[in-house]
């Protein structure tokens, strides 16, 4: 009878830390997505002549206020023509169609536009890591633990700007894929990286500490 419920208490612990995991996913998000807001301009500002680079910015920052009013249709379209553009603010709304995409619900699609900016070879690595990092964070859910693994790996070496967040993911995949174990360490061992975002230690924290128990 203990057997059963040992059971029972081990898998309302892993509902429970894959609960937590899915609140503070969006945060993961959301912090990625800030950092490439401030990247994005700074390689818009080094890619197009002046005068190119400012009617680019009005029409990103027409493009972010449709979305704040709600237009999503209109925003999507504007951002797709600035993709087409290239350039810093094309590559920046290129990251944006595919997050509106994924907010949409269309998680397929979004994962299929990160990948694609992850194998493209005109933009620089920082943004194609970004992208990866992006793509896994939505295919997670659902895919194969081992395979995010896999592509976050090299994301986790020292000097990748992503490294933290990388890290981040594949305590989750670890923990997804039943390793407890393996989850605790990476988390204990964020929470303890004086480098990686305070938000960031502060989740891995309280997912050691979940763990932990």
């Amino acid at each position: 009878m203990s057997d059963i419920f040992r059971e029972i208490d081990e898998e309302l612990r892993r509902e429970n830390l894959l609960k937590l995991w899915s609140r503070y996913g969006k945060y993961v998000i959301a912090v990625v997505v800030l950092v490439l807001v401030v990247a994005g301009a700074i390689a818009a500002w080094r890619s197009h002549e002046a005068s190119e680079r400012r009617a680019q910015s009005g029409r990103y920052s027409a493009a972010l206020a449709l979305v704040r009013e709600g237009k999503t249709a209109d925003a999507s379209r504007l951002f797709a023509t600035l993709a087409q553009e290239g350039g810093g603010y094309g590559l920046l709304a290129s990251f944006a169609e595919a997050e509106m995409v994924a907010k949409n619900g269309d998680r397929k699609a979004a994962i299929a536009a990160y990948d694609r900016l992850a194998a493209s070879s005109g933009i620089d690595r920082e943004f194609r890591d970004l992208a990866v990092l992006l793509s896994v964070t939505h295919g997670l859910p659902d895919d194969d633990p081992k395979v995010a693994t896999e592509r976050l790996q090299r994301l986790t070496e020292n000097g990748n700007p992503w490294r933290a967040s990388a890290l981040e993911l594949t305590a989750a995949a670890k923990l997804k894929a039943g390793d407890r174990n393996g989850a605790l360490e990476i988390y204990k061992s964020l929470a303890d990286d004086l480098s990686a975002p305070q938000r960031l230690r502060a989740r891995a924290a309280e997912m050691a500490a979940a763990l932990a128990t």
